[in-house]
């Protein structure tokens, strides 16, 4: 039996530097992710703004229960 370590989600939008930067340290650590932009899927924003309570920023990453908002500084969307 495999198991595998549960996939992080990131979540972006299309012109975010501190986004960028959030995806340049997941691969240099070799993290494997899921990405999610709401840029791209706006359908997605009612779950990000639960996970966020109500913020409107981004990047936000969720891995199991832990919910890392704006890691390193965030954009607002």
């Amino acid at each position: 039996m495999t198991v595998t370590a549960p996939v992080l989600l990131l979540y972006t939008k299309t012109g975010c530097s501190y986004c960028d930067a959030t995806r340049r340290d997941l691969a240099a650590r070799g993290v494997a992710w899921r990405e999610v932009n709401v840029t791209d899927r706006p359908e997605t924003v009612p779950q990000l703004l639960k996970l966020t309570g109500g913020r409107r920023i981004v990047p936000v990453i969720v891995e199991g229960t832990r919910i890392e908002i704006a890691p390193g500084g965030g954009s607002s969307f």
